[in-house]
């Protein structure tokens, strides 16, 4: 691919009209690049910040065309964008993420062999076809193992934790239902979840963001600090690691790699080639923001500095939580900032509606606070 240099006064193009989409949009245009989208809802969080929207399907080649040569340099917002899509629009237009990395990381089973054949340590799965392979896989893993979807599973979803033969019955349903190969993971006893967030541009030159330590509930993230209390050495290995990842795949954009924190060292779970949960701490923390960073790197200008500014943390707001958080607003510490996504409606309780960013010096203090306000 030819390095091309995008400046102020172009148009960015987005496949997909969701949070991340909306974040980048508004750092694009605070660079002075105009903004338009594709995604199927009218009124969706990216499209209210963006010059224009497409309103189409994700999956409609016409409208993806139509959008990529109105734009000059196209870039996905998540990982569940038709890659098959992808493959057509590079042949014609600019997108320098790529198709590759995409494909890699929306399959898991590619995901956790690529990773595997290029060195990185992966946690230990199988691959599951059926009630066969499944009996066979949890004799080799043992118990507790956790059997998830190879492709589209996200927050929890297409997940099952087997604690014993009594869950064997659900999870052969689940074999079932869904006509694809499934894995089926070893339950890690982790001691904290990790994650970082590497940037690459075509020059090949690398920024690593300040490594999160991430806490989840019911399998959607609830809260990441910064600096993270894993110790100076395993946080480096984290970066190490996560810059080596990007090299190795030829990231072009944004790579986000979580981990988990064991005490023989650390194993990979999962990637994805974009903004990330995890790093919305860098809008408010950083000198150039995970979103503003994307940008620059698909438009060919030098990144920016990652540098933290001050400790954070960060907890989302789901639907459950939305009311109460508005509620008592007026009521916040001063250092609480409020981010929300434009979402009109929490279509369910656990649908990410926003975030809080708390600047301090004092993380244990604001960590209490979240889990005061956020009780389980």
């Amino acid at each position: 691919m030819v390095e091309r240099l995008i400046l102020p006064g172009s148009t960015v193009g987005i496949l997909g009209g969701g949070q991340l989409g909306r974040m980048m949009a508004i750092e694009a245009k605070k660079m002075g690049y105009d903004v338009i989208c594709l995604d199927p809802d009218p009124d969706s969080p990216c499209g209210q910040v963006a010059d224009e929207q497409i309103v189409s399907p994700l999956n409609d080649l016409d409208a993806a065309a139509r959008l990529a040569r109105r734009s000059d340099v196209v870039v996905y917002e998540f990982e569940n964008i038709d890659v098959l899509l992808v493959q057509e629009l590079e042949k014609n237009y600019y997108l320098p993420q790529g198709s590759k990395i995409l494909s890699i990381a929306q399959d898991r089973i590619k995901e956790k062999r690529e990773l595997q054949k290029a060195g990185f340590p992966v946690v230990p799965f199988q691959v599951i076809s059926d009630r066969h392979d499944l009996e066979k896989g949890v004799i080799q893993l043992g118990y507790p193992c956790v059997l998830k979807t190879s492709r589209g599973g996200y927050d929890g979803k297409g997940q099952l934790v087997l604690k014993g033969l009594v869950d064997m019955k659900r999870a052969q349903e689940m074999l079932q239902s869904q006509d694809m190969e499934w894995v089926l993971e070893k339950m890690i006893n982790f001691t904290h979840e990790a994650s970082a967030i590497v940037a690459r541009n075509q020059r090949g030159d690398i920024r690593v963001y300040p490594v999160t330590e991430n806490i989840h509930r019911d399998n959607i993230l609830f809260m990441s600090i910064v600096p993270p209390r894993i110790g100076l050495k395993m946080e480096r290995e984290v970066a190490r690691i996560g810059g080596e990842i990007a090299q190795t795949f030829g990231l072009i954009g944004l790579l986000a790699i979580e981990f988990f924190v064991t005490p023989e060292g650390l194993l990979i779970n999962e990637i994805a080639p974009r903004p990330h949960n995890s790093g919305h701490y860098t809008w408010d923390a950083c000198y150039i923001s995970q979103f503003e960073q994307i940008i620059r790197a698909v438009c060919g200008l030098n990144l920016g500095n990652t540098e933290l500014m001050t400790p954070v943390v960060m907890v989302n707001i789901l639907g459950k939580d939305l009311a109460p958080v508005l509620k008592e607003l007026p009521r916040f510490p001063d250092n609480v900032k409020l981010h929300l996504y434009g979402k009109r409606v929490a279509q369910d309780a656990k649908r990410k509606m926003g975030h809080l960013t708390f600047k301090t010096n004092q993380p244990e203090k604001a960590m209490a606070w979240v889990e005061t306000f956020f009780p389980l």
